[in-house]
């Protein structure tokens, strides 16, 4: 998706591939070991990019573009439409509203995306999850205790991750925090649950932290994603937990497939009709493939044994396998190294679902290639 839109190489360049990813326990004793899982190897490896870096590499993209504005300081207030037009009314800095008009609304405007509330009020369908996550970034040596570049530490309680962020030694440490607690007291024991959690259990003059973010964790689908000239992408649509990076993957691929609709539309080669087409599948695959897969990915750190976990959890048990089995080994890469597709890791040659979909298959004259 990112070769597609122009920007990989940036990407490639500003961040890095991985290398290995470990499942812990809860100290830190590993569990089992990916070695080399973006695979390295792969045109589409693995990038690991900071969000705001990425954010900042789109941006600069899009200011070449001559077809495309970016205004800052709006804050959308409503959206409105006709039978041949559609608008945000928006409120700038300083408290004026203004009007923008276009042919159509795209919603990309987050969790609490207000073209979505505009739509269907306060109907978000889905769950939101018991814990929740404190997000961190923090510069620490975890390198010096065996850290690998990604670390899933699994137990009921205590359950976080610890991944490599920056070339530098910025790493993301996110963990479980219960969701009872208010953000004034989510602060104040943070610093003992970093001593409690971190390998060498530190104090706060040990580690640089630079932010630290508490967040809601949510299973959730907006009832459409298209309503006549309006649509909704990417968190404005559906909410995902963050294990197994489906949130911001779902997003791209909202992103390439509502675009190939309007280009279509745009060039003559497909009609209006071709927006419920995105609305049903995009709908579609969040329910039969993004938040069953990332539920699993939860319940799996979250709820399962560290002791008894490669007995039990069959993905677990395939991954301790590829160490042995060549053939488990090369099943993971070429999955991984396949950039439409995912696979239910009990049986990794299985593919059971896509999350990207070809919208130029319904364009009138045939299958097209639309570019971004």
């Amino acid at each position: 998706m990112l070769r597609r839109a122009g920007v990989l190489e940036d990407v490639r360049r500003a961040g890095f591939v991985p290398k290995n990813w470990s499942f812990r326990k809860a100290d830190g004793t590993p569990i089992v070991t990916i070695e080399d899982f973006a695979p390295s190897k792969s045109p589409d490896a693995t990038t690991v990019l900071p969000i705001d870096t990425l954010g900042k590499i789109l941006w600069c993209h899009a200011l070449k573009n001559d077809h495309i504005s970016v205004r800052w300081g709006c804050h959308v207030v409503d959206v409105g439409q006709d039978k041949d037009s559609a608008w945000v009314s928006v409120r700038e800095n300083g408290g004026t509203e203004k009007i923008i008009k276009a042919d159509f609304v795209c919603g990309c405007d987050g969790a609490a995306s207000q073209v979505r509330k505009s739509l269907f009020g306060g109907e978000f369908r889905g769950k939101t999850w018991t814990d929740q996550m404190v997000a961190t970034n923090v510069y620490y040596p975890f390198d010096e205790w065996g850290y690998d570049d990604l670390n899933t530490l699994i137990d009921p309680d205590d359950w976080h991750i610890v991944a490599r962020l920056t070339k530098d030694g910025l790493w993301r440490v996110s963990y479980r925090q219960d969701g009872s607690k208010s953000l004034r007291e989510v602060l104040d024991e943070h610093p003992a649950r970093f001593e409690h959690l971190l390998p060498g259990h530190p104090k706060p003059d040990d580690y640089t932290i630079l932010n630290i973010s508490p967040y809601r964790l949510h299973q959730r689908s907006a009832e459409k994603y298209r309503v006549g000239r309006i649509c909704l992408a990417a968190d404005a649509a559906h909410l995902c937990n963050p294990w197994g990076g489906l949130g911001l993957t779902g997003g791209f691929a909202d992103a390439i497939g509502l675009s190939e609709c309007l280009i279509g539309i745009h060039m003559g080669r497909a009609d209006h009709s071709i927006l419920d087409k995105y609305d049903e599948v995009r709908r579609a695959i969040y329910w039969n493939f993004t938040d069953p897969i990332s539920t699993s990915n939860f319940m799996r750190v979250s709820t399962s044994d560290p002791e008894t976990i490669l007995e039990k959890d069959p993905v677990m048990a395939t991954f301790a396998r590829m160490h042995e089995d060549s053939k488990i080994r090369e099943d993971f890469d070429r999955v991984c190294s396949h950039p439409n597709i995912f696979v239910d890791l009990a049986s990794l040659s299985q593919h059971i679902y896509g999350i990207l979909h070809d919208f130029t298959q319904y364009y009138s004259t045939g299958k097209g290639q639309a570019s971004l």
